[in-house]
């Protein structure tokens, strides 16, 4: 299993850790979806057929931003 983990902005209620939760929970091979809130942090537990490229362009489409 792999982990991502990023730190992102623009989170700054439940409806939007709502919102990127079940967007990334789309993505086949998607296992575990943490999100800290107050820091701004998202971990992420997949497996193939997921890439980190698809989880990245996933939180950007939802209109977050990863801070690199």
């Amino acid at each position: 299993m792999n982990t991502m983990f990023c730190n992102v902005t623009g989170m700054q209620n439940n409806e939007g850790k709502t919102q990127i939760k079940n967007a990334l929970n789309k993505i086949k091979g998607v296992n575990e979806v943490g999100i800290n809130l107050p820091q701004g942090t998202i971990e992420i537990q997949y497996n193939d057929p997921a890439t980190i490229h698809e989880l990245r362009n996933c939180i950007e489409h939802s209109g977050f931003e990863i801070l690199y």
